[in-house]
């Protein structure tokens, strides 16, 4: 039999959480703490009576882990990406706002071909490459990444959301030769970080994986030229590669796209808060 309900109210008790998270100073303690009691709720706050004994010592636990700042998607399990509703587990790199952009640009393109060839390259989770699949249902998606981690959490994903989509374990330098010339958009998140750049934000710098971090080099683009590389081999002549970046690294993404000779059309494509956030390119 479930303890009975204590004295508190959940209006109380979010507004307490709500306060311990801003001292803590959490980006959005009133959405978190709402949230995390709605995760303990398994429903909406607004129907809630008052929280049981156990209840209320979970909704503790979990508002102490995000005072620590462990990432709100690592105590709720999930994290939204576009229309997707996500597993989120650590291991895998917390999907982005900004990152819906670089999959809409990947979605335009793919939309333009009647069957379209899509690769996402260091898909992490596989929020892109799921995107893609469930957005344009005509397309054929493969989803390559490095980390065994990562991995899990993707393939959890698919089969939640788009079982058609291939996923491939290895690095994305080399994956899928047998896939060179056919491929209609490369897409990717990779990491891009600069060693000497560690994220100040706690849930990134301590909770992301390295891996899916940072990009190797002292500039952080050693990863990304090898994605660049790997879409120049991998799309079809006037096939399209979308490359997330940090936007101190616009001009330098552009560089190493032109680089390697493979294509034209190459351009800075802003995110929706005006930061240059992706190269886009066309193959020669």
């Amino acid at each position: 039999m479930p303890e009975a309900a204590v004295g508190v109210s959940w209006r109380e008790a979010v507004r307490g959480a709500q306060a311990l998270l801003a001292e803590a100073a959490v980006p959005s303690p009133g959405v978190d703490a709402r949230l995390l009691a709605e995760h303990v709720l398994g429903g909406p706050l607004v129907t809630a009576g008052r929280p049981s004994a156990d209840q209320l010592a979970a909704f503790a636990v979990l508002v102490d882990r995000r005072r620590r700042r462990e990432p709100l998607q690592h105590l709720t399990g999930e994290m939204f990406f576009r229309h997707l509703r996500l597993v989120s587990e650590p291991g895998a790199f917390v999907v982005r706002p900004e990152t819906e952009l670089v999959a809409e640009e990947a979605i335009t393109a793919a939309g333009q071909v009647s069957a379209p060839r899509v690769v996402d390259l260091c898909t992490g989770s596989a929020a892109i490459a799921l995107a893609v699949a469930t957005e344009v249902p005509t397309s054929t998606v493969w989803a390559v990444e490095l980390s065994a981690e990562a991995l899990a959490v993707a393939a959890r994903n698919v089969a939640d959301l788009a079982p058609h989509v291939t996923l491939v374990a290895g690095d994305a330098a080399t994956a899928l030769p047998e896939l060179d010339g056919t491929v209609d958009v490369v897409v990717s998140n990779p990491p891009y970080v600069p060693p000497d750049a560690v994220p100040q934000d706690p849930e990134v710098r301590d909770h992301d994986p390295d891996l899916a971090l940072y990009g190797g080099g002292a500039d952080g683009l050693e990863v990304p030229r090898a994605v660049l590389r790997s879409a120049a081999r991998l799309l079809r002549p006037g096939g399209t590669v979308v490359m997330e970046h940090a936007e101190v690294q616009a001009a330098a993404a552009r560089e190493a796209c032109a680089g390697t000779g493979a294509f034209t059309d190459v351009r800075t494509v802003r995110d929706l808060t005006g930061r240059n956030r992706m190269v886009v390119a066309r193959r020669v």
